[in-house]
């Protein structure tokens, strides 16, 4: 029949593989992430910090954006899951250096500011990886 759209189970398997795979890789990330931060996401969350909540968030849908991109231009789920782990060293130290730079030219430090509560700390920290992971994601 014309326009009849069949999945087979090798490509739902397949999705799925895919998919887990992803998830996995996007925990590690956010974990190693966290190392890079003087505070712990998790606990600061748990006690309503938004800040900080808002800059997870921020970090998450970056490092999500990123391995989308990868996974999109890849034709194996091997190097997807490698492109996605060198560009988040990039991203890292891209936005190392601009949080040193902050610090140092306009004396703001974004992770005290954040864990402080000041929810503008945070989505300036946030968008610095949303940007990131934007020039990233382009060149993949």
């Amino acid at each position: 029949m014309r326009g009849e759209f069949v999945v087979t189970l090798q490509e739902i398997s397949g999705m799925l593989v895919w998919t887990v795979a992803g998830g996995v890789l996007l925990v590690l990330l956010m974990m190693v992430d966290s190392w890079f931060t003087r505070y712990k996401d998790l606990e600061e969350i748990r006690r309503g910090n938004t800040a900080v909540a808002t800059r997870f968030v921020m970090k998450l849908l970056s490092q999500a954006y990123i391995l989308s991109q990868s996974i999109v231009t890849s034709n194996a789920l091997g190097e997807a899951l490698l492109v996605s782990v060198v560009s988040f060293v990039i991203l890292l130290a891209l936005e190392s250096l601009l949080r040193i730079g902050l610090r140092a030219l306009a004396r703001m430090d974004l992770d005290q500011g954040t864990q402080d509560g000041k929810v503008a700390h945070a989505l300036l920290a946030g968008s610095l990886h949303i940007a990131g992971a934007l020039i990233i994601g382009a060149l993949l």
